[in-house]
């Protein structure tokens, strides 16, 4: 592996070696039982670089405030709020109006249920996958009770890891009155075509609800190519700090009936987002967004973004494919999911023969290996693939993993195993 953290002669990179990249990230300096760490963690939550913490510091050190005041720091205040709504309306190709600041992506989801669901009546429909993380389903089955609305589920194929489009496309009727989806499975890595969903729940008077908590991380999000009219992601699983982001068309944030305080803001972003939120999280956020993009040099925001992601997924597949094949000829080690060559994120998921999930992942930890283990809060994938009540172990790849940690990694699972 040269420098690039790439195969050489595989192609010519744009962006920061990953040795150069692995030098923003302290968290890498790390050692347990006398080995270096390796992070597998990265779909439960990335580890920051530098940029991200001094940028949260520097603000709560110089410019702490709350908003809408007349003085210094609340003026500084507001203007860096509205530099981060700039900087992730760019990244999901928005504008500014359109984005809602959250504590996270299940708050938001349920904040966004209750005033959709304020619209609803009984007999109404929604559909959400079996495939999704329980954020993209219980908030909407949630209404079952409170709005008398029928939730129906589109199946997942247990032997590949992918959506049954048939059943889904069955689903759909004029009845529906939302698609709720996730672009990509945070559980088995596999990755949806969200604008053919879209295109169907639209063409049947329905809203789309993207989660593109695991996908954020892995493509860039482009809202406009997608079709969704709302989207949500956790800048948490991109480096940054924990914090929930939603894109929301403008029309129809101008017009949903939010849950609210009276004298609070009336237009859209404001009137979605509820008491004081985390300023500093909310700064530390477009830092990590920034970061990203500046692995690429100077340029515009969301060109170096496309260059980074374009860089990043192919260093990523590069790793991965050591984790998958490496795992498929190991003895006793059952994966799920989807193939690499279908669209999915550098995400393996897989169960070692008479050893639980737990144990697993806690023998890995012992050679400095950290990975997670268990449903995920996908556990509608767990129940369909049979794995109740241990899970699976997860393992997925950042911008900061190497092959040689992909390596190490294969190497201690057969240990594990045998």
């Amino acid at each position: 592996m040269g420098n690039n953290g790439q195969s050489a002669g595989a192609y010519a990179s744009r962006i920061a070696s990953t040795d150069e990249i692995r030098g923003h990230f302290p968290a890498l300096e790390r050692r347990c039982s006398g080995y270096p760490v390796a992070y597998f963690d990265g779909p439960g939550g990335t580890q920051v670089p530098t940029a991200v913490p001094e940028a949260m510091v520097e603000y709560l050190y110089h410019h702490n405030a709350n908003r809408h005041w007349g003085f210094p720091a609340s003026i500084e205040t507001d203007d860096a709020l509205e530099h981060a709504r700039e900087v992730f309306a760019t990244f999901l190709n928005a504008t500014p109006r359109e984005i809602v600041f959250g504590a996270n992506m299940t708050t938001l989801t349920f904040h966004v249920s209750r005033a959709l669901g304020r619209q609803f009546v009984a007999g109404d429909e929604i559909v959400v996958t079996e495939l999704d993380h329980h954020a993209n389903i219980d908030p909407w089955v949630a209404l079952e009770a409170d709005r008398g609305v029928r939730v129906r589920r589109a199946r997942m194929i247990p032997g590949t890891g992918m959506l049954d489009w048939g059943h889904l496309a069955e689903l759909v009727t004029d009845r529906t009155r939302l698609l709720a989806i996730g672009a990509a499975a945070n559980s088995l890595g596999t990755i949806n075509d969200v604008r053919e969903a879209a295109d169907l729940a639209h063409a049947a008077g329905a809203w789309v609800f993207v989660d593109g908590v695991h996908y954020a991380p892995h493509v860039l999000p482009d809202v406009d190519a997608l079709g969704c009219d709302l989207f949500v992601c956790s800048p948490y699983k991109f480096y940054g700090p924990h914090l929930g982001v939603l894109f929301g068309d403008h029309a129809l944030l101008e017009t949903l009936d939010f849950p609210r305080l009276a004298p609070a803001g009336q237009r859209a972003p404001d009137r979605a987002e509820t008491g004081t939120l985390s300023h500093e999280g909310i700064v530390g956020a477009a830092a990590g967004v920034e970061w990203l993009a500046s692995l690429a040099g100077d340029g515009p925001l969301r060109v170096n973004l496309e260059t980074v992601y374009g860089d990043l997924h192919r260093r990523g597949t590069e790793v991965f494919d050591v984790l998958w094949s490496g795992l498929a000829e190991t003895s006793g080690v059952r994966l799920f999911g989807p193939p690499p060559a279908s669209p999915r994120t550098p995400t393996v998921a897989f169960v070692v023969q008479n050893i639980t999930p737990s144990a697993v992942a806690s023998q890995l930890s012992a050679r400095g290996l950290f990975t997670s283990y268990g449903d995920f809060y996908a556990q509608t994938v767990v129940q369909r693939l049979g794995l109740e009540p241990g899970g699976l172990v997860r393992a997925g790849c950042a911008c900061y993993t190497t092959e040689e940690e992909a390596r190490r990694f294969v190497d201690g699972v057969r240990e594990v195993a045998e």
